[in-house]
């Protein structure tokens, strides 16, 4: 049986991340109250981020872009997009 946690994006009770996603105090956070379904669909933004945006993951301002987008993504506020992006399906 898989645990469950609160999610903070969807506010209800959803399948629990396995491990802390991130490292140190806010990966601990991110397991405690995002779910696996959030965490999955940022992960996907998160990547088409980077591709689109030709983030370097090496440099420090794209490190503290992705974090605000994160946090963005699970306050349900609106995030950026990749230029071009259409959701399959639309």
């Amino acid at each position: 049986m898989s645990q469950t946690v609160f999610c903070r994006k969807y506010q209800k009770e959803l399948d629990a991340l396995p491990f802390a996603p991130l490292p140190g105090k806010k990966g601990q956070e991110v397991q405690a109250t995002v779910s696996r379904q959030a965490w999955e669909e940022w992960q996907a933004l998160q990547t088409r981020l980077i591709n689109e945006k030709h983030l370097n993951m090496l440099a420090p301002d794209s490190r503290k872009y992705l974090m605000e987008q994160l946090e963005r993504f699970l306050d349900n506020e609106e995030t950026d997009q990749a230029e071009g992006y259409v959701p399959r399906g639309q």
